[in-house]
């Protein structure tokens, strides 16, 4: 379903029992419109996300790990100057729209006691958050600055007085649930109940709308059946729903959403669940700019001097001509003159068929026969360097396609590290004069179907110490076959074929070719791989390798995502 009014209202309800009477200890912004409130209550930290993205705008409490800005923003240490230490009161809705409201109480800098609330607005591409001063309602802050000719409506600055935004008119299901039975009374077709409740109720995205169309299309009580499904909302059964067509979330059980269903204790840990790969790639290309670019850069220097070498190597395949002309100009040097501009002469090497060579009416006769020996020995030289360098730009463009290819994959943390390995392969400037020895993360863990650990890495610094450092000489490798992709380790010397193959589906997932069907993936011990000297970091060369042809399925990525929390 849609994170629209109805979701809002049951996330509400979770955070305001887990989180209220809750202190909150730190305050982090690792992207551009996501905050990070750190609340500690009962002997446990709770790490919520308020985001006001275009697209993902949610509330939740989230594990998913971040990386947090050498520099904090400053609507971050505006947090941090009014929330730092104060105690989180209460989290409500605005009626039944994607509108959330947290309350603290903390004291300012002179000791007196500041009340001050957080709105988040979670409007599409204008989702916004707000740092309010209760007393005033003044914005103190907010993490998106509108001009006023951006709005007109409101003015969405600091020192304003916070407005709601424009009321629709509307009515809220839960004020009204006489009103609610009754328009189910008059609309008894599906489709035309649908439109109607979103036409007329707050907080009913299209899915949430047909979804009540169809449960009431049951027989029974329209009062009772339009209270009993409000209701859930309040007593949830977290899941996600996988089909053919991708991945749904759903706080209860879901009619119209039929498929293979994943529970989960909360909201929140299933929408970490669901947005765990959508957000996560988003965030990589905000954090993947400079990193982007440079690839892009690289790859398209590499190509395009790749094209130009093979053209002249194209043009040193005709280096035979030049060493005959001289010949004949050798054999028939005496019909040469000085001043001649060209001559033909009959050539022995293609039956005496005339060939016409071109002279430099400014050289002698065997000057000229010389330059063509010049111009045929240069060639010859350069096929032999041309080879080398084109052989060095092939490599770089695998390289950087390779690198591509893990942006691709990536998750915010791993950025980093492809940055470093730019910075120490010379691609990338050091952007501060103090040099920090990298801290590499740990490749990510999956567990096959009897348990063995199967560890993927996400980028070339994982990827080397993963395959040449942490895993057993008998463990398993595994990599696609000619394509960019992931290193896998299987740690089990002799895995059986269901491991091998769960092994291998992820080795094509966490690959360029994630989208394609039977992917060749190649394995064999890690003992029989190689790093040639001087080679980049990640790059192995081996023999003796045994290849299977698999099919990347997300949903055995993701079952064997978290068979190890089983």
């Amino acid at each position: 379903m849609s994170f629209d009014g109805l979701f809002t209202h049951a996330m509400v309800k979770e955070l305001d029992d887990t989180l209220a009477g809750g202190r909150i200890m730190k305050i982090h912004q690792p992207y551009a419109n996501e905050v990070f409130l750190i609340v500690r209550n009962n002997r446990k930290n709770y790490p919520l996300l308020l985001s006001a993205h275009p697209t993902f705008a949610r509330a939740q409490i989230s594990n998913i790990k971040y990386v947090n800005p050498q520099t904090a923003p400053n609507f971050a240490m505006m947090l941090r100057k009014h929330l730092e230490g104060a105690t989180l009161l209460h989290i409500e809705q605005f009626e039944n729209d994607r509108m959330i409201k947290i309350t603290s109480s903390g004291r300012n800098e002179i000791g007196d006691e500041e009340k001050t609330s957080l709105v988040l607005e979670m409007m599409g591409r204008h989702s916004n958050l707000f740092l309010i001063d209760e007393a005033s309602q003044k914005i103190l802050d907010l993490i998106k600055h509108v001009s006023a000719d951006q709005n007109r409506v409101r003015t969405l600055m600091p020192g304003a007085k916070y407005i709601l935004p424009p009321k629709q008119d509307v009515i809220n299901p839960y004020a009204s649930l006489d009103g609610l039975a009754n328009l189910i009374l008059d609309n008894p077709a599906q489709n035309d109940l649908a439109k109607a409740v979103q036409s007329r109720f707050q907080g009913f995205a299209r899915d949430s709308a047909n979804e009540l169309a169809q449960v009431v299309s049951q027989s029974g009580d329209a009062l009772k059946l339009a209270e009993d499904w409000l209701q859930h909302f309040n007593e949830v059964d977290p899941q996600l729903i996988l089909t053919a067509k991708g991945v749904n979330f759903a706080p209860f059980d879901w009619l119209s959403l039929p498929g293979e269903k994943q529970q989960y204790d909360t909201l929140s840990e299933m929408l970490d669940g669901y947005f765990a790969e959508k957000s996560e790639r988003d965030r990589v290309q905000q954090q993947a700019a400079v990193v982007l670019r440079v690839i892009r850069n690289e790859l398209k220097k590499n190509r395009t001097k790749l094209k130009r070498q093979q053209a002249e190597l194209n043009a040193a395949a005709n280096a035979d001509e030049f060493k005959v002309k001289g010949e004949l100009l050798t054999t028939y040097l005496y019909q040469l003159e000085r001043g001649m501009e060209q001559i033909t002469l009959p050539n022995y090497y293609d039956n005496e068929k005339p060939l016409q060579i071109t002279l430099s009416n400014q050289l002698g006769p065997s000057q000229n026969a010389q330059k063509y020996f010049t111009r045929y020995n240069k060639l010859k030289v350069s096929v032999k360097y041309l080879n080398e360098q084109m052989a060095l730009a092939q490599a770089e463009v695998d390289y950087f396609e390779n690198l591509l290819a893990q942006v691709d994959i990536a998750s915010p943390r791993d950025i980093e590290e492809i940055r470093v390995e730019l910075v120490q392969e010379g691609y990338l400037r050091q952007q501060s004069k103090k040099k920090q020895k990298p801290q590499v993360s740990q490749p990510e863990k999956f567990y096959a179907s009897d348990g063995t650990l199967i560890e993927v890495g996400k980028n070339n610094l994982q990827n080397e110490r993963l395959s040449m450092k942490s895993a057993n000489k008998n463990d398993i490798w595994l990599h696609t076959k000619d394509i960019p992709g992931s290193h896998v380790i299987i740690h089990d010397p002799e895995p059986s074929p269901d491991v091998l193959t769960e092994g291998a589906m992820l080795a094509a997932y966490f690959s360029k070719a994630r989208e394609s069907a039977n992917v060749p993936v190649d394995y064999l011990p890690v003992r029989r791989l190689r790093k040639p000297n001087g080679a980049k970091p990640g790059f192995v060369i081996f023999e003796g390798q045994t290849t299977i042809n698999v099919t990347p399925d997300y949903a055995l990525v993701q079952k064997l995502r978290t068979n190890k929390n089983q």
